[in-house]
């Protein structure tokens, strides 16, 4: 039988199964590969998690101008989506705050050495992005 699903719908599913398929290799990752794994996730430029916030955020802005042309969508749909863009931009904002001590930990441990505890990250160092 022939898929006749749209094909952004088959990529986002595609997506949504990768992110599952992630979640349970992080679960059973050494904590070296977790670290690496979850900084690649949180990178405030590359990440996943920068990567839908903008895919929310222009998801806003697409719903607000359908609705602007006519379009279906009422105007909760388009706020309900740029509030959520808004709020995952701000978690990375919290979460960049610890990019010191994700790259401190994703750094593989010399041989024979122990591992080392991260340093927290200072909370009053300027991060990258900004609210």
């Amino acid at each position: 039988m022939t898929d006749t699903t749209p094909s952004p719908v088959r990529l986002a599913g595609e997506i949504a199964r990768q992110i599952d398929q992630l979640a349970a290799r992080l679960s059973q990752a050494p904590p070296h590969e977790a670290v690496q794994i979850l900084s690649a996730v949180l990178d405030s430029d590359d990440g996943a998690l920068a990567r839908f916030t903008t895919l929310l955020a222009t998801g806003s802005h697409y719903a607000r101008e359908q609705r602007d042309n006519g379009g279906p969508f009422p105007a909760e749909v388009w706020l309900a989506l740029g509030r959520a863009a808004n709020e995952l931009h701000d978690v990375g904002l919290d979460l960049d705050e610890h990019a010191d001590t994700f790259r401190q930990l994703s750094r593989p441990p010399a041989p024979g050495s122990p591992p080392v505890a991260a340093k927290p990250s200072s909370p009053n160092k300027p991060s990258g992005r900004s609210r």
